[in-house]
């Protein structure tokens, strides 16, 4: 509530040497801090210094254990190996589809009658019936690397899922112990435009509707990925242990992500420690039950390759490492919610005790939680929707289902990723009513001003 003696000037919020009215969060630094200026978001946040240094003495050590973290397992960059020719690890070169052809099948020989003749089993069937078929027969040029200009030619059958027209970038895959003709194969359409495009229309999205905040987002998202691409995955690579790779670098993360997104304040450093605590939940959760449901991390093709390349790579490791770094994202989301959302009830209410305000705060968190669990399993469901209907094809019993280590891989990451995302609501929501209960601000004088409408103007 705004007292009478506020009621004439709602808006102005004048600034004087030792005067900033810090216990109301509208402008805690007077002439001396930025923070209050730098964001048109809304107030800083109404911690007296006594508060900040209790803040700092947590995070300081925190940030340069993650510094020391860094320096002591940066890697010297990705180990080389001998490609096998075998998935992602085979040389390719960009192509691009000169002519489409249309042929017989038959006179390419694109289909084979199984050698006994049956044409009543399946294969025979299909065999017999793609030879009286067209396919396409496409001629393809390499337009990079040693061999650009040369050409190849790939026969494309007309049940083939990707059909190939002219014109259109490809992606080639060079074999150099294949006989001549059979070197160059196309594997993959080039898709950079459309996504490259996509991008775009994402970013100008994030700007116009975040604006600076926005643009500090997409920073710290292009950091994120430095992060992750010249660290945790050459770390991992070069053999040191997944976890310890996977918590320094996604602690990395986050303190740029947040104190970059969202100011270098108090209210910012509770979400850090929320995030932190709710962190390390999900490392111990992980850490056991992929011990004791017996889970190795090596369960697909690309798993198999990595552990064929790089036997001394600890795959369950690996798994627990790819738990903690996905959960990240939604850990920052949720903390930073909860803690925007407390300080916003003190500003609205000074006068709220650190128990009505954790009450107030956890009643907002509920709804996020149901939210963000929902959310997590139907991610998982809509990602893994061709494996559930294989399962639904060979009629399995749900219990079968989850017993198989490839649904009880996700199972384990999706609820102990849920378990640590509900653990931060009360944990981060707790600690920013402490928080923000415990302010001592420097100078008395009156009550906290409240701020009317949503806006203020800014002393000049």
């Amino acid at each position: 509530m705004t007292s009478p003696q506020q009621t004439p000037e709602p808006h102005v919020h004048p600034h004087g040497p030792g005067h900033g009215h810090g216990g109301g969060g509208v402008d805690t630094h007077g002439g001396g801090g930025g923070h209050g200026h730098s964001h048109s978001h809304g107030p800083a946040a109404p911690v007296s210094r006594h508060l900040r240094k209790v803040i700092a003495a947590i995070l300081i050590p925190f940030a340069t254990a993650v510094v020391v973290g860094l320096a002591v397992l940066w890697p010297g960059g990705t180990p080389a190996h001998e490609r096998t020719g075998v998935g992602f690890d085979r040389q390719t070169q960009q192509g691009r589809v000169v002519s489409v052809e249309h042929v017989d099948c038959k006179s390419v020989n694109a289909a084979q009658v199984p050698p006994t003749g049956d044409t009543s089993a399946p294969e025979g069937r299909e065999a017999a019936d793609g030879r009286q078929e067209q396919c396409e027969k496409a001629t393809v040029e390499v337009t990079t690397g040693p061999d650009q200009g040369r050409r190849f030619v790939e026969i494309v059958q007309p049940d083939a899922p990707r059909q190939l027209d002219e014109g259109q970038g490809v992606v080639v895959a060079y074999a150099p112990d294949a006989p001549h003709d059979l070197q160059y194969s196309v594997t993959d359409v080039n898709r950079k435009l459309p996504l490259a495009l996509l991008a775009g229309i994402f970013a100008v999205a994030v700007v116009v509707v975040g604006r600076m905040r926005g643009v500090m987002a997409l920073v710290a998202l292009a950091v994120s990925f430095l992060v992750l691409t010249y660290f945790i995955l050459p770390a991992i690579l070069e053999g040191s242990n997944p976890l310890v790779v996977a918590v320094v670098g996604s602690s990395a993360i986050m303190l740029i992500a947040l104190y970059m997104c969202h100011g270098l304040s108090a209210r910012t450093s509770v979400a850090v420690l929320g995030t932190l605590i709710s962190l390390l939940l999900i490392g111990l959760l992980g850490s056991l039950f992929i011990g004791w449901t017996s889970l190795s991390g090596n369960t697909d093709d690309y798993t198999g390759l990595i552990h064929g390349l790089y036997p001394e790579i600890d795959m369950s490791g690996l798994l627990l490492a790819g738990i903690i770094i996905g959960s990240l994202g939604v850990l920052d989301d949720v903390t930073v919610t909860q803690t925007s959302a407390v300080w916003e009830l003190h500003q609205a209410d000074p006068g709220m005790g650190p128990r009505g305000l954790y009450r107030a705060g956890i009643r907002i968190g509920r709804d996020h939680i149901a939210s963000v669990v929902n959310t997590l399993v139907l991610a998982y469901a809509g990602a893994a929707l061709p494996l559930l209907l294989l399962f639904s094809i060979a009629q399995s019993s749900m219990g079968t289902v989850a017993n198989s280590e490839l649904v009880a891989e996700e199972i384990v990451r999706t609820l102990v990723g849920s378990i640590g995302l509900v653990a931060s609501v009360p944990v981060t929501t707790a600690l920013a009513a402490l928080v923000v209960s415990a302010d001592r601000p420097a100078s008395g004088g009156g009550k906290p001003t409240a701020v009317r409408g949503g806006r203020r103007r800014r002393a000049k």
